[in-house]
């Protein structure tokens, strides 16, 4: 059933829908594995990876409501529920309890790592489908390869 009828022909809707969805469930984890670590990183840099950690939840959380909106816009359902995010999640698993600032930075660094060769690819099946979901990837990858540069810089 779709409430909303998009402009995109079905074989781009699927495309377009999959790429969309997967990027919610990488963002949506991603906000939760920064913020876990941000709750529990010690070490000499706590205070500057603490602070680098929020500015990565922003940033998945700005986006994650951008993508969702995208989706929504084109007549598909978004799916951020935490069983689907569980489920698909593209993550590894994160540390329990404390975590070094320089296993933090590490984790962030392979995280954010797996995400953007993902939306690459993203940015490649949405170019033809739709330039508009395309676009989103663009800035959005963008985005990540920012905070993935500073954070490979605090491990130098």
């Amino acid at each position: 059933m779709y409430i909303v009828k998009s402009p995109l022909p079905e074989k781009d809707l699927k495309a377009v829908s999959e790429a969309l969805q997967g990027a919610l469930i990488d963002l949506v984890d991603l906000s939760l594995v920064a913020k876990q670590i941000h709750w529990n990183v010690v070490g000499p840099r706590f205070r500057s990876v603490h602070l680098q950690l929020d500015e990565v939840v922003d940033t998945a959380r700005q986006y994650s409501d951008t993508v969702a909106e995208r989706a929504a816009t084109l007549g598909v359902s978004p799916d951020g529920r935490a069983s689907t995010v569980a489920d698909h999640s593209g993550l590894g698993k994160i540390p329990e309890g404390w975590v070094n600032d320089s296993d933090a930075v590490a984790v962030l660094v392979e995280a954010l790592g797996s995400i953007i060769t993902r939306m690459r690819e993203r940015v490649t099946v949405t170019g033809e489908a739709d330039p508009v979901s395309q676009d989103i990837f663009i800035s959005l990858t963008a985005d990540l390869e920012k905070h993935h540069w500073m954070f490979q810089a605090e491990n130098g």
